[in-house]
């Protein structure tokens, strides 16, 4: 297997992240485990570990647009933590066909856990300026709007799109750049 074109800039460079669960498995429809996104990026946030940009959490994926000293690492840490929280939730509300779903995906390799949450990799594209940082935003912030489910960006509750629009959103991002 070929190794991934897509890497992390040595840089404190705002990049472009795609975080999807294994076979798209619908896991963010439940306000618990989005919360646990949140409290994880706070956490970051508060420790000077990740500066986000912008966001948004569908019921399957997220994309951000964050920026760190070690990137890669932060990233790696929120994944690990994030799984962990959120299949312990699943399994104190019994969410066994879920669980089960994220025993058959896990990749065979993985043989220290039980489950895997989130597919390898996030997909990272160094923002190289203003014009795409812009083109990644909108992007983020139009896609439940293709989805069909809501008719203004600002509607979907968890995305930064808020922010972008000068009201409050669930978690500070940074809109200048």
């Amino acid at each position: 297997m070929t190794r991934s074109r897509y890497r992390f800039d040595t840089t404190r460079a705002p990049h472009f992240l795609t975080c999807t669960v294994v076979a798209w498995l619908p896991v963010f429809t439940r306000p618990e485990t989005t919360e646990i996104l949140y409290d994880s990026w706070k956490f970051l946030q508060e420790n000077q570990r990740l500066e986000l940009y912008g966001y948004i959490i569908l019921e399957n994926h997220l994309h951000c647009i964050a920026g760190a000293e070690d990137l890669s690492k932060e990233i790696g840490d929120f994944k690990s933590f994030t799984a962990r929280r959120i299949i312990d939730v699943l399994e104190a509300r019994n969410a066994r066909t879920l669980l089960e779903q994220l025993r058959v995906y896990k990749r065979r390799h993985k043989v220290d856990q039980e489950y895997q949450l989130w597919q390898e990799g996030s997909h990272p594209q160094v923002i190289s300026g203003e014009e795409m940082m812009l083109q990644k935003l909108e992007y983020m912030h139009l896609n439940p709007v293709k989805r069909g489910y809501v008719d203004d960006p600002v509607h979907w509750r968890y995305s930064s799109a808020r922010n972008y629009a000068g009201l409050p959103g669930l978690i500070d991002v940074r809109t200048v750049w």
